[in-house]
């Protein structure tokens, strides 16, 4: 069955740039320390650009949750029974997805992702590998809550988050986006969700600056972006990707750092930036078990059993809608 054509739910102003990206870069840029939510890092060049990262040596976890996703089939079904609609937060990879789906006998699929062109190309690229599959792709911001397909509306749904995605927010977003996902999902849903986890420094910022500049080339199409599509004149030579551990909030920290000082302008407002001042692009949060639960519990998510690769290095938890009920 082919994929059907995308329903698209975001909003375009009238030079057909997405709303939200305009108001968030205007007002990231405008404030101190400047800063725009990570999510805008995923035009369809800096998805493709992601798609290469999770192939670098460097980068772990795709290569860990991978290996979950191999291992644990057993377990997933035995706790995901079939006939639940997958609804994944982002378009599927070509590795990680197929592997849940071949498992738990879904009723459908629904690819949630803000990039139109790279979710319509992986919906049909799964199409091609479950052709008695419905697939349902829905061009969407789905850091707010989603209106699923009518063709799902009535069906249990399993929402899919795989990778670190949950560790670009800060603990206030990531529990509203946790509770968004509940609300998109419904209340007797189920949540299979990847976290990465704490480890050694060195580890860790490798993963996020590689030796080959993938990473740093996924941070600077972000300022490429914003000069195409909101016509910038941010001068790309002049500014560089940094990488850095920030071990009070445990989480690795990217940077646009200016290597001198520049002025530019962003739909038509002037923007300046010292020599080494930055733009925060984004957060990648670790965990322990405890803050992982902490975090899920307070998104209205109830853990269920929790699974890490055989070095420890990331996680993947089942957890369902927490029933709402009296307590202390």
């Amino acid at each position: 069955m082919a994929a059907q054509e995308a329903l698209a739910l975001v909003e375009l102003d009238d030079d057909g740039v997405n709303k939200a990206f305009r108001a968030d870069v205007l007002e990231g840029l405008a404030q101190d320390p400047k800063a725009v939510p990570a999510r805008w890092l995923y035009d369809d060049e800096g998805s493709r650009l992601f798609e290469e990262i999770t192939r670098l040596p460097e980068y772990y976890p795709t290569r860990a949750e991978t290996e979950i996703l191999q291992s644990r089939c057993d377990d997933f079904r035995r706790l995901i029974a079939p006939g639940r609609a997958v609804v994944e937060f982002g378009s599927g990879s070509s590795v990680k997805t197929p592997l849940l789906l071949a498992c738990i006998s879904p009723a459908a699929y629904v690819p949630l992702d803000i990039s139109g062109d790279f979710l319509r190309a992986a919906a049909a690229e799964l199409a091609e590998k479950f052709p008695g599959l419905p697939i349902h792709p829905v061009e969407a911001d789905f850091t707010k809550p989603v209106r699923l397909p009518h063709e799902v509306a009535n069906l249990p749904h399993l929402g899919f988050f795989p990778g670190s995605t949950i560790g670009n927010m800060v603990a206030r977003t990531g529990v509203d986006l946790l509770r968004s996902m509940r609300q998109t999902l419904g209340a007797d849903s189920l949540l299979l969700i990847g976290m990465d986890l704490i480890k050694d420094t060195a580890v860790l910022e490798a993963a996020y600056d590689d030796a080959q500049g993938v990473t740093a080339a996924f941070n600077l199409n972000l300022a490429r972006r914003i000069n195409r599509e909101l016509g910038g004149t941010i001068p790309i030579d002049k500014l560089r990707h940094v990488a850095r551990w920030n071990d009070c909030y445990a989480r690795i920290e990217m940077h646009l750092e200016a290597t001198e000082a520049i002025e530019f302008e962003v739909s038509g407002r002037a923007f300046a930036l010292e020599k080494g001042e930055t733009i925060h692009t984004e957060n990648s949060h670790k965990f322990d078990r405890r803050s992982q639960f902490t975090l899920l519990l307070a998104g209205g998510w109830t853990p269920v059993e929790r699974w890490v690769d055989a070095e420890e290095r990331f996680s993947l938890i089942l957890a369902e809608a927490t029933r709402p009920r009296n307590a202390p």
